[in-house]
């Protein structure tokens, strides 16, 4: 009875188990404080003290500027590889990153025209 799906769901058991088993550990051998004092509930931040709030609104344009770097920067990784391959994997690599690289500057193109990387 060797099922792909009893190894499935070995694993899931087993995965399952390290989980909760290391919560659990964490639990039972953690070092626990006695007291609390107001030092250690103050924010660390190299040893100056903290000035105003750390709940300071952001505008959501930071976000979607990080959200499209990540994006073309994680694109971009697939350069590197398929350049040094390029020899081997002949005309069909060389349309497949043609069409790549033509979404990637439709993409970037798009996120140019709503404005989506301007900072004001």
């Amino acid at each position: 009875m060797s099922s792909p799906w009893l190894a499935a769901l070995a694993f899931l058991a087993m995965s399952g188990s390290v989980g909760f088993g290391l919560v659990l550990a964490g639990k039972v051998l953690g070092v626990r404080a006695k007291h609390s004092t107001a030092l250690k509930g103050k924010t660390y931040e190299c040893g100056e003290e903290p000035e105003g709030s750390a709940w300071i609104k952001f505008h959501p344009r930071y976000y979607v500027v990080a959200l499209v770097f990540v994006l073309f920067d994680v694109e971009a990784v697939f350069l590197f590889p398929w350049s040094l391959v390029l020899r081997s994997i002949g005309t069909a690599g060389l349309v497949t990153m043609f069409v790549f690289i033509v979404v990637l500057m439709l993409g970037w193109a798009y996120a140019l025209k709503k404005g989506a990387l301007r900072w004001q």
